[in-house]
């Protein structure tokens, strides 16, 4: 299997229809295609109720609206991903701060 055969990633956004969540699912997609655009194989809006916003990354969740309590941050979801499928990239203006040093 080459580099770019293991490079390609599925990812979710199942959504609540009876909520109308699906602007909020599309934009969110937008953000990850742009990101990932040539890591994604797929990626798929899922349409659920029971206030459902969830977001999976090759059949893993990766963000629940209900177990987090709130929907996730552009710059959050991002970082989720890329820790996954590539720790070591710079996401530029999405990226973490790096820590400080703590030294006096």
């Amino acid at each position: 299997m080459s580099k770019d055969d293991t490079r390609q990633h599925h990812i979710e956004i199942e959504y609540c229809t009876q909520c109308r969540w699906l602007l909020r699912a599309a934009w969110m997609a937008q953000e990850l295609l742009t990101t990932f655009e040539s890591d994604i194989a797929s990626l798929s809006l899922v349409p659920g109720g029971g206030g459902i916003f969830e977001v999976r990354l090759n059949g893993q969740v990766l963000f629940s609206r209900k177990q987090a309590g709130r929907f996730p941050e552009s710059k959050e979801l991002k970082q989720l991903i890329r820790d996954s499928i590539d720790p070591e990239r710079p996401l530029g203006h999405s990226d973490r701060p790096v820590a400080p040093d703590n030294k006096p």
